[in-house]
């Protein structure tokens, strides 16, 4: 068989796995659970090839993760507290997670210690373990002010940042889209908040996977400051938005997914000019990266951008594995180089 179709083969059978994978439901704990992880590194980005440039962007090194503990996976959307150092998250199966991202003396991803997940709790601060109301896909961190997005019962709600003791939300937000436009399984994947010194003034946005509007551009919304108001990102080529996060320009990183059974699997990352981020406008912009199932990929859902100790702008991916065996946990680090 040709390496193209062993690779399509296993991108269906990954996609499937994506699927057909039963949801992990949290239970009636009250305190987190800790996980042993254990790091495999990743040295190559393209399989088989030394190439470490590709685009703008440097690979830098990465991680498959894997544990024993029965909740661990599901990885959805994450933080940096510190700079490529402690971390917040939230899984899709309905769980808070929390960790430690370790480098090693080259300055690679070499490690994840301290990881704990416990579990989020319905709107009514109890823990059901509802799949439905505790679907989150999307936080951003400010202070110690937590805003994650839920996307079966479409809200946007802010929590205390407790590690080990998350509570109940504390408070709900405007999400300012209609709740009619927001697709079943396609509302809000990514909540980021803008640097304070740009037009949005350190306003939240909050953009969905795939909830389009009449043009088919994908509904996203500037949650409070002096431009709040309803946009759109123009979507192309089939990709979903997964994540996303402000660089210190202003402008705006989108991780995007697309799976088809002509090409299989396949992520990218796209920057979103900040001029085009405003109310009843059209946001848009070019693509950074784009790597199909050749490279070190799998179901990639999580994005941020922190700044290394030398000023080096860093961005950081993590897969969701859907608790199935036939994904995986990735984590993966990237330079972006100077233009």
């Amino acid at each position: 068989m040709r390496a193209t179709a062993i690779l399509r083969s296993a991108s269906l059978l990954l996609f499937l796995g994506f699927l057909l994978a039963p949801p992990t439901q949290a239970e009636e704990e009250e305190s987190a659970e800790t996980y042993e992880i254990v790091s495999r590194p990743i040295t190559a980005f393209r399989i088989g090839s030394p190439d470490r440039q590709f685009g703008p962007l440097e690979f830098v090194g990465g991680l498959e993760m894997t544990s024993p503990g029965r909740n661990f996976g599901s990885l959805s959307s994450f933080r940096f507290l510190t700079p490529g150092g402690h971390f917040i998250g939230v899984a899709d199966s309905g769980f808070w997670f929390f960790g430690t991202l370790r480098h090693g003396p080259d300055g690679r991803p070499a490690g994840v210690a301290d990881f704990t997940m416990e579990p989020i709790r319905d709107p009514d601060g109890s823990l059901t373990g509802d799949k439905s109301t505790t679907d989150a896909e999307a936080i951003a961190v400010s202070g110690e002010e937590v805003t994650a997005g839920f996307e079966r019962e479409h809200r946007l709600a802010t929590f205390r940042l407790a590690p080990g003791r998350m509570g109940p939300a504390v408070g709900e937000l405007d999400f300012l889209v209609p709740a009619r436009e927001l697709r079943t399984n396609r509302g809000f994947e990514t909540i980021a908040y803008a640097p304070e010194e740009s037009a949005l003034a350190g306003a939240r946005i909050a953009v969905t996977e795939r909830s389009l509007d009449g043009r088919r551009n994908v509904f996203a919304a500037i949650l409070e400051g002096p431009l709040k108001g309803i946009f759109a990102i123009a979507r192309h080529d089939d990709f979903d938005i997964t994540d996303g996060a402000f660089l210190p320009d202003g402008d705006l990183l989108l991780l995007e997914r697309r799976f088809s059974l002509a090409s299989g699997v396949a992520m990218r990352i796209r920057r979103i000019r900040a001029d085009g981020i405003r109310p009843d406008s059209l946001a848009d912009g070019p693509v950074l990266l784009e790597a199909d199932m050749a490279y070190q990929i799998d179901n990639m859902e999580a994005l941020d951008v922190w700044q290394r100790a030398d000023g080096a702008v860093m961005v950081s991916l993590m897969s969701d594995d859907n608790h199935s065996i036939l994904q995986r946990n990735l984590y993966l680090e990237f330079r972006l180089l100077e233009e």
